[in-house]
């Protein structure tokens, strides 16, 4: 077998970024857009010893979990990796993922994965489910301005104005934006000579507030005839917020540091369960409300509260789980190296009426034990009943997992949309005293191949 064969291959699973998996000769081919079940003609494309990847050519069979995605071009685009999948399917796929990474990289037995794991929580709606979208703006080769999103692994933009994981009013908007550009020959900005105005276009909606906002990118310090946009985009029901930011760098990072509210507030307001959140075009905050709230309560019945439990939430963001947590504990700390991200926290407790909620602005290593001797100088007893973490992708840094196992809680909760490094964190937490008590998938992101996860740890002397 060499490059540009063209072979026939049954696919017999799905990769991690939701590529087919099928064999040949003893080599185990990756082939994009082909799904477990299907027999396919693929060509090849690159080789190493053991494995290569191929192209798909022609479905000779379709696989029985094989439908027609409801989006023409989520074969082009890099969003939705698995929309041409049944979506009871996709959720078992969710599922073995999680459970594969526990077992290969976690070193957990099957039968200790079977004992805790649930299935996964889905959507009885599995589309328009996001409450924030990032169109990237382009032009197309008769010079006029686009919108839409990028094709798999490129830079290039696929047209598009309705997504059907976004909220319906996307598409106005980006109508709205791109009928202004065209007006006023406002430069979309090019990656390669870095010239050009307009970057994104960001879009927020509150599902419980229905507030919308909308958040231009500029590679400048103004929007030229941004008056002009304002007057068409408040015309839309529930307008909020209209803002500029300011990126002037070459870099693929969507957002700059600095926002400037062009009319409105400068955040939209939100709610999770009965906690309301401000939020603004910089904070983090979960994409699926609908799918938060049951996130957050598996965290919250983990976390085994009773009203007197002091909580640490180490990378708690705006105060998104922190403040959840608050109404059953007696105490919660949370620490988030992003000092925008605490300021929000600080105001989002207020906001509520929480005032047993405390954050700081840190790495979690460096702060607990900081507050812990600061504590102790003022005779305070310093301690933590339940950990929670969510943190990024890359998952916990070793450092805090040995500050974590130093705290001693009876509780550790941890929340990850990446189940590879959750595993490999999981693993040095129970070879440090703490064993698994339940694993329960959540699928925030339907029809692709992330899934979100809370894993309840309890330790093992008590």
């Amino acid at each position: 077998m060499k490059k540009n064969d063209v072979v026939e291959v049954k696919i017999e699973d799905i990769g991690t970024s939701g590529e087919g998996i099928g064999r040949y000769e003893g080599m185990t081919l990756f082939i994009k857009d082909a799904l477990v079940g299907d027999t396919v003609k693929a060509g090849i494309m690159k080789l190493k010893k053991t494995y290569g990847y191929a192209r798909l050519i022609e479905i000779i069979e379709p696989s029985p979990d094989r439908v027609t995605p409801k989006c023409e071009l989520s074969r082009k685009c890099g969003g939705c990796q698995i929309q041409a999948l049944s979506y009871e399917r996709q959720l078992t796929f969710k599922e073995h993922k999680i459970k594969n990474n526990l077992m290969r990289i976690g070193g957990f037995t099957e039968e200790q994965i079977d004992a805790v794991m649930q299935p996964v929580i889905g959507m009885e709606n599995p589309y328009h489910y996001r409450n924030k979208a990032q169109f990237p703006i382009g032009t197309d080769k008769d010079g006029n301005p686009v919108a839409g999103f990028y094709a798999g692994r490129t830079h290039s933009i696929i047209p598009v104005t309705n997504c059907y994981l976004g909220v319906d009013v996307n598409e106005q908007i980006l109508q709205i934006v791109l009928a202004f550009l065209r007006k006023y020959q406002i430069p979309a900005y090019d990656e390669q000579t870095g010239n050009g105005i307009v970057r994104h276009v960001l879009t927020r909606y509150g599902f419980t507030t229905k507030e919308l906002m909308v958040c231009i990118v500029i590679n400048a310090d103004t929007l030229p005839h941004a008056e002009e946009l304002v007057a068409e985009l408040t015309k839309l029901e529930g307008m909020t917020s209209i803002s500029v930011n300011v990126n002037k760098k070459q870099t693929n990072v969507i957002l700059g540091d600095t926002v400037k509210t062009l009319w409105g507030k400068s955040y939209i307001t939100d709610y999770i369960g009965d906690v309301k959140y401000q939020i603004s075009p910089l904070s983090f905050y979960q994409v699926n409300p609908v799918q938060t709230k049951k996130l957050y309560q598996t965290a919250l019945e983990y976390a085994g509260l009773t009203g007197e439990e002091t909580v640490w939430d180490l990378y708690c963001g705006i105060g998104t789980i922190s403040l959840f947590l608050a109404k059953q504990a007696k105490k919660v700390y949370g620490v988030e190296i992003v000092p925008q991200a605490i300021a929000d926290a600080k105001n989002n407790a207020k906001i509520n009426g929480i005032t047993n909620a405390e954050f700081f602005v840190g790495k979690a290593e460096e702060v607990y034990p900081d507050v812990v001797r600061q504590m102790q100088e003022r005779g305070q007893q310093a301690y933590a009943d339940v950990i929670v973490v969510d943190p990024p992708r890359k998952g916990c840094e070793e450092s805090l997992l040995a500050a974590m196992v130093q705290m001693q809680p009876e509780r550790i909760v941890y929340v990850s949309c990446d189940s590879a490094t959750r595993a490999r964190d999981l693993k040095y937490l129970c070879a440090q005293g703490y064993k698994l008590e339940k694993v329960q998938g959540v699928d925030q992101f339907c029809h692709t191949v992330h899934v979100e996860t809370v894993v309840g740890l309890h330790r093992k002397d008590i």
